[in-house]
């Protein structure tokens, strides 16, 4: 019974603890390689440094963190509406999805660096032209994601319902979703880590806020610790919001993780 108590513990803790112990290991290979090589802080700053940037100026990283993360939630609420009932109305109809998926793969390797600077000059300066490039990053991992969820219902479910005179509706809404959420999550979470991206790309082409617009800046003045400070903030928002979806995912779908685990 001692060993059996011992174990579940540790396997308790151990999914939090690895990730701070290979977190720590990083940082220190990192702060000794830059004491051995000698490397300059405006080439590569150290922990120290970025934490130095940190204490210097607060209020001001984190009130631009507040704005990227404010359209990175926006584009990926966007993105999730769109992308689930674009899916949807994909696998509705076998025509319309020869016909209009094509266009989106043909959308989504357009390089969004090339198309930020023109949503600036459609949309303006501001928080607009940022979101939109959320969604377009983020839209394409959901629409496949779900796609494929909505069509790998096993035959044999469906026939079970057309034998309960489960209508096409009854069917799709009880069954295929249902079905399918586990994949629309695994969508929501590639898309959601893609936002940030989206949402940077779109500071790094115009604007005055935003930790992307933070890097520009920090970038043209060698400010190499503020950039790196700035980047950890990133780095945060995208694991904070990934298992924000994860949590999420396990709270609807404790089935799912029951079967695969």
């Amino acid at each position: 019974m001692a060993s059996g108590t011992g174990v579940r513990p540790a396997r308790t803790y151990l999914p939090a603890v690895l990730p701070v112990l290979a977190g720590a290991t990083v940082v220190a290979v990192w702060w000794l390689s830059t004491v051995v090589f000698g490397i300059k802080p405006f080439i590569l700053p150290a922990p120290p440094d970025i934490v130095r940037s940190f204490r210097d100026m607060p209020g001001y990283l984190m009130s631009q963190a507040w704005a990227t993360l404010v359209e990175t939630v926006a584009g990926f609420a966007l993105a999730m509406v769109i992308g689930l009932l674009s899916a949807i109305l994909l696998t509705a109809s076998r025509t319309v999805e020869r016909a209009v998926l094509p266009l989106l793969v043909a959308a989504n390797a357009v390089p969004k660096v090339a198309v930020a600077p023109l949503l600036v000059v459609w949309l303006g300066f501001g928080s607009v032209p940022k979101i939109s490039m959320v969604v377009l990053i983020s839209l394409f991992p959901i629409v496949v994601a779900t796609m494929s969820g909505l069509t790998s219902t096993p035959v044999e479910l469906t026939e079970l319902a057309r034998s309960l005179s489960a209508s096409r509706s009854q069917t799709f809404v009880k069954l295929r979703i249902p079905w399918a959420l586990p994949q629309i999550f695994v969508g929501l979470k590639v898309a959601v880590t893609l936002a940030v991206v989206g949402a940077v790309v779109g500071e790094f082409a115009g604007g005055d806020q935003g930790l992307g617009y933070v890097i520009v800046a920090s970038g043209a003045s060698a400010d190499t610790s503020l950039a790196f400070a700035a980047m950890t903030l990133l780095s945060a928002m995208s694991v904070i919001l990934f298992y924000l979806v994860v949590t999420v995912e396990r709270l609807l779908l404790p089935w799912a993780r029951e079967i695969t685990g």
